[in-house]
């Protein structure tokens, strides 16, 4: 019996682990690359030591540099790429897309300049309806994924069926999968963390202690849910897997790139430095800008939002950051968080 197919574009930390999952689940997973020597240490040695050093991948991955071979024929075909690469790689991958394949993207961010979130983008670059198109996120590190210790995270649809489809099709003993029908809940809270997570590792950065990132976190939530009802989401995914639980899991870890792009801030780096170090995107710096204009366009408040977006691009100190977020007038929190 032939195994099912799935496709996974791209190669980075996520999508290696998730193409792991994939694979430990029944799948043969092509994982598409732009990179030759990527593909070759994948298909030799079975590693990605660049975005999982130590991690001994399963061998139903197969890695590819060619779209149209690893596209054809897969029954699921899931997006992995950073939020400003997706609508070229939806664009490649299009012509060869099956019919009747789920389109599953597990990117957290806005695309730049439109503020699309990304199924809109793969809605538009590969011509699908809504109930084409699943989200995947949650709290949950590739480095603790692909060591198969046990995660939780959501699937999101408009369509109960293809929600349920991918759910099935990640659903593993290690690797929990509920679903949703809030896409832009989902969406939004995944990409609005990585802007607290900067937050989080600022503050540990400057040794505020644990009361400050508390306040922090239960206060970026605040940021997100506002944002997150004004486009239309469901209130109740905030308090769920995509909002608290991933929150929580990118603020606190030191798996996460945007805390650790934090701690470096708060180290004196400048942002360009401090990039050039990760040598991987840092979501929550792009989303940064993109969130200040669309807390703008709903005309919603997201105050640390605006004082990271003060530190990021306009060379505001860190500890002055906090010294005005602490200094806002006096406000009621539960009129803040109406309907949350």
């Amino acid at each position: 019996m032939t195994n099912r197919k799935a496709a996974v574009l791209v190669a980075g930390s996520w999508g290696t682990a998730l193409a792991a999952v994939l694979a430990d689940n029944g799948f043969d997973v092509a994982l598409w690359s732009r990179n030759e020597a990527q593909v070759d240490e994948i298909n030799t040695h079975r590693s990605n030591s660049r975005y999982l050093k130590e991690a001994v991948l399963p061998a139903g991955i197969a890695a590819t540099t060619d779209m149209k071979q690893a596209v054809t024929g897969a029954e699921l075909v899931l997006f992995v790429a950073p939020s400003a690469a997706m609508r070229d790689v939806a664009k490649q991958a299009a012509p060869f897309l099956d019919a009747a394949a789920i389109v599953v993207h597990a990117t957290k961010g806005f695309e730049s300049g439109t503020y699309k979130r990304m199924t809109t983008v793969l809605a538009e670059e590969l011509s699908l309806p809504s109930d084409r198109l699943v989200v995947l996120s949650g709290p949950s590190h590739a480095e603790e994924v692909v060591r198969k210790l046990p995660t939780t995270v959501v699937v999101a649809s408009t369509s109960k069926d293809a929600a349920e489809r991918a759910q099935d099709a990640f659903i593993t003993n290690y690797f929990r999968v509920y679903t949703n029908t809030d896409v832009v809940g989902v969406e939004v809270a995944g990409a609005i963390k990585n802007i607290i997570a900067l937050g989080a590792g600022l503050s540990d950065g400057l040794g505020f202690g644990d009361n400050a990132k508390a306040a922090l976190l239960t206060r970026g939530l605040a940021e997100i849910s506002r944002l997150g009802n004004a486009m239309g989401a469901n209130p109740l995914t905030f308090a769920g897997l995509a909002g608290v639980g991933d929150l929580v899991v990118t603020c606190t870890s030191k798996h996460s790139r945007n805390w650790r792009a934090g701690a470096m801030l708060a180290e004196g780096l400048s942002l360009e430095d401090v990039l050039g170090r990760m040598g991987m995107v840092v979501e929550g710096v792009r989303t940064t800008s993109t969130a200040r204009e669309l807390a703008q366009q709903y005309g919603v408040e997201m105050p640390i939002t605006e004082q990271l977006y003060q530190v990021l691009f306009q060379q505001l100190g860190p500890r002055s950051a906090v010294e005005t977020l602490m200094g806002r007038g006096r406000t009621h929190e539960t009129e803040e968080t109406a309907g949350i």
